[in-house]
């Protein structure tokens, strides 16, 4: 089975409003998939890289799926205090030495919530309506402890008031009556978001002492432009995690700023080839065009160039 893009959702602020909608917790975690061709399993993230070392507990597909083939669409998440952090997560989805696996899988442990399914027993189901889906997915499903499905909830306003006082990430709208589209972005499924989020590139840097403490941040626009767009030094990086950012960065030290307009912090910076991306929560724009509040998620693996301006 060769690995599909999936469907996503749009983003929208607005809760679309009929009987033929449902709503989901948006859970802040990795998007995986699920292939099972009948005799072995693999698992594939949203940009088609593998991920089945990273996840074993998952490729057991016997213990939670009656099929004879399958492909399911789901989040892998790690919890932290009750609540989904994409922070934990990456610890396991960034895991490249794969001698640490076992400590990985003791000290981080994931679930995976699975909410479509686009392959049954020898044959695509995507264009069926999201109902026929999920009620196959219903008959072939068997929750375990770590593997469940996604529930759906009428009443989007009231989930996403539970969501809101939860501080998790948003909720997913979707249209009962739609299909799947590989590799499709459309109004059948919208995104409504508790805060915003995006992905960056590191252009710059401050140090305290020998140490990387804060980032200078960076998006591309259409033309390939790297605009600074703000500075984090705040959020949820071990010291661990910072000192070994400053192991990556320094060998990307260089004389010249990577931005094309100049940013407003200046004063103790040092510049680095834009190689190394991050995820980043923050309040809203500015108007001068930069992030308001932003916090450092997480570091992340995605290629420079898809770490775009909204």
């Amino acid at each position: 089975m060769d690995p599909i893009l999936p469907f996503e959702p749009v983003r929208t602020e607005k809760f679309p409003v009929g009987e033929n909608w449902v709503a989901q917790i948006k859970w802040d975690g990795v998007r995986i998939l699920t292939y099972w061709d009948g005799s072995s399993v693999r698992l594939f993230n949203r940009k088609k890289n593998e991920r089945t070392a990273q996840f074993p507990e998952l490729t057991d597909i016997r213990t939670y799926c009656q099929a004879s083939s399958v492909i399911l669409d789901g989040e892998v998440i790690a919890l932290e205090k009750g609540k989904p952090s994409f922070h934990r997560v990456m610890k396991r989805d960034g895991l490249r030495r794969l001698k640490n696996l076992e400590w990985a899988r003791r000290h981080v442990p994931v679930e995976y919530m699975i909410f479509d399914i686009l392959f049954y027993n020898g044959a695509w189901v995507i264009s069926r309506t999201l109902e026929e889906r999920q009620s196959l997915l219903q008959k072939i499903f068997q929750t375990t402890e770590k593997i469940h499905p996604v529930d759906n909830f009428p009443a989007s306003t009231s989930l996403f008031q539970t969501i809101q006082t939860q501080e998790m990430e948003g909720i997913v709208c979707k249209d009962l009556h739609s299909a799947y589209v590989l590799g499709g972005k459309d109004q059948r499924w919208q995104k409504i978001k508790n805060y915003r989020d995006l992905q960056a590139v590191i252009g710059g840097v401050t140090l305290r002492g020998k140490v990387v403490n804060a980032l200078l941040l960076g998006a591309y626009d259409e033309e390939g432009r790297l605009w600074y767009i703000g500075h984090a030094g705040s959020g949820k990086l071990t010291q661990a995690e910072w000192q070994e950012l400053t192991r990556q960065l320094l060998p990307l030290m260089q004389e010249s700023s990577p931005f094309i307009n100049q940013p407003s912090r200046l004063q103790g910076a040092f510049w680095v080839e834009p190689q190394q991306t991050v995820k980043v929560k923050f309040l809203e724009w500015t108007e001068g065009g930069t992030l308001r509040q932003p916090s450092i998620q997480a570091l992340i693996q995605v290629p420079p160039h898809e770490c775009l301006l909204e």
